[in-house]
């Protein structure tokens, strides 16, 4: 095989996205193929902005953020051994992960 396999990791939480990062690297370098990356993509910050109470306190605001924290991986020359190391890996929940080949 020889073709290029993209991952996309993707959480709330960058402490399970680099945890999860690591496992992946460390599989693919076992089989022997070539590995480019975590590579961190920008981070994506969504802000809401809520009144906390709506009569008294009107101009008093709390604000919430939520960040998505995203990585990329390349693998490059993998073989079938590759493939199924990554189909077994266990990775923790609450990280998406996208795979295109």
């Amino acid at each position: 095989m020889n073709q290029r396999i993209r991952i996309k990791l993707k959480s709330y939480d960058y402490n399970l996205v680099d945890k999860s990062a690591e496992k992946i690297v460390k599989t693919v370098k076992t089989t022997g193929a070539v590995i480019s990356g975590p590579i961190p993509l920008p981070t994506e910050k969504k802000i809401y902005t809520v009144l906390r109470s709506p009569h008294v306190n009107k101009k008093g605001r709390k604000q919430f953020q939520l960040c998505s924290y995203k990585r990329l991986l390349d693998i490059y020359s993998s073989t079938s051994k590759t493939v199924d190391a990554l189909m077994k890996l266990e990775l923790p929940s609450g990280v998406e992960v996208e795979i295109k080949v």
